[in-house]
Formats: C-alpha cells, structure tokens, sequence
C-alpha cells in the first residue's frame, strides 16, 4: 500500500499541507520515496502534564508538534527517525489509558490514544513502518533506547536520596540514564552518554557510579571540574514548551485518526 501511494498526486498534496501546517518553523519533509501513512492527536505525557500532539506517520520517520490551530497551524516540530523506533505497550492506570512508549536512543516518551481501537491501529501502522525499513535498508535494531522521563508530578521528595523536599528553590532534575527525578546535589554529576548527546549530560549519583566501574562510554568533562561534578548552569532539558494554553490533559473526544489506503479518490 505504501510503495503505490509514493509517487500519487493525494501523497504529495498531504505532505505538502503538513508543510503549510508548520511554515517556516519546520523542516522540509517532501523528499523522494517518502509517504504519509497517518496523521491525529494523541496524548504525550510530558515533564510537567500530558498534553495533546498532533502526530504525522511516514514511511521513514515520525512528526509531532504543538498544536496552535487544530488542522491548520502547528508549532515545535520534533522528527523521529523509525529505525531507531522501539514501541511497548503500557497498561491502563486510572485516567492514562491506552497508551503506550515510543523509544529511541536520544529520547523516550509515552502517549495515549483516544480508544483501544486508536491504540492498536496506530501501534500497528508504526510497527509495519518501522519492519519494512529496516527490512529495505539491511539494518538491525537498535539495542540501547533513552529513559522515560519520570513526570514532576510523581516525585514530591528526590528519588535518589529519599529526603529532599522540591520546592521553589529546591528543583527538580532528571538523570539522563534512568529517568529519576532527583534533587542537585543527587545530580551533581556529568557523563557522556553517546547516543543521547557528544556533551556530558546530568545523571543521579547511581549511574554515575555504574558507568564509571562500566566504562559504557569514555567521560570527558569540558564543561564539567575535574571530579566530574557541574561547575555551571542547568543541562536539564525541558521536554516541550508550554506555550499553548490549550490542548492539555488526556481527551476523549478528539477525531479520530486517519490512515491512508489507496482509493478511487486518490
């Protein structure tokens, strides 16, 4: 289905208005060989709260953005190479229902989907995408994917030391290896890990130890003092923006997404 739709008039007018959608914030996405498979609105559990994402599948990558005008204006273009993709399926819990991880080496997150029946089909599509380009290009999957953040909002006291009460000035940070939300001295500590960034990047006290004795990666600490401990600055990265007022929290009267087939109409 995706091999015959690549060079139809209806693929091209789809990635086109994609384009539109972001202007001049985003990033060229008609290339030779590439197809849009799908396009809605999921839930993306971010650092602070979930908030709602349009998502766009293609046949070699995955796009999401913040909403701004639902179907005509979208902002923060993130791209997601599907070889590196690993999804797992999560288990409902309370309000965060049908949802699952999208994996990668450089970030990891969870999303929900309306319904069961949206949770699979979109499962589904990504899979198969993510199967025949690896297939085409002779590749293996990647072994080492990001943590999932731990949200703000699940961590009251520092993960690591179990006595660091947040607060306004005492702020949360998260290790880059295992996701933890922890106080700073618990993150005084830098590494490189090479599959998220060349700069050595803030992890708990307890990755620091296990990938120093491993020696996962070679330390080096240019922006770091000699014991490896921060010297300035946060490397805390926020996860998206909050600059939309709306389109937070999980909603279940969203439209439903849509898949693209060839048609008589196409």
């Amino acid at each position: 289905m995706v091999d015959r739709l690549v060079n139809s008039e209806a693929n091209a007018r789809r990635i086109a208005m994609v384009e539109s959608c972001f202007g001049s914030s985003g990033q060229m996405l008609a290339v030779p060989g590439r197809v849009l498979v799908g396009e809605g609105v999921l839930t993306k559990m971010c650092r602070k709260k979930p908030k709602s994402r349009q998502f766009f599948l293609f046949n070699d990558i995955l796009v999401y953005g913040t909403i701004l005008i639902s179907k005509k204006k979208y902002s923060t273009q993130h791209i997601i190479p599907l070889e590196e993709v690993k999804l797992e399926s999560l288990d409902d819990d309370g309000p965060f229902r049908n949802g699952w991880l999208i994996c990668t080496a450089s970030k990891s997150f969870a999303v929900y989907a309306a319904t069961t029946t949206e949770k699979s089909e979109w499962m589904a599509h990504i899979n198969k995408c993510v199967e025949d380009l690896l297939r085409k290009s002779g590749k293996k999957p990647i072994d080492e994917h990001a943590a999932v953040w731990t949200p703000d909002s699940d961590a009251t006291i520092c993960m690591h030391c179990k006595k660091s009460h947040f607060s306004m000035l005492n702020r949360r940070h998260h290790c880059r290896k295992c996701g933890a939300v922890v106080c700073g001295p618990c993150s005084s500590k830098k590494f490189v890990l090479a599959h998220q960034s060349l700069k050595p990047v803030r992890v708990c006290l307890t990755c620091y130890d296990t990938l120093t004795k491993r020696k996962i990666s070679e330390p080096v600490f240019p922006e770091s003092k000699a014991d490896g401990t921060i010297a300035n600055g946060d490397s805390s990265g926020e996860d998206d923006s909050d600059e939309e007022a709306n389109h937070n929290g999980i909603s279940s009267t969203r439209e439903e997404p849509t898949f693209y087939r060839m048609s008589s109409n196409n």
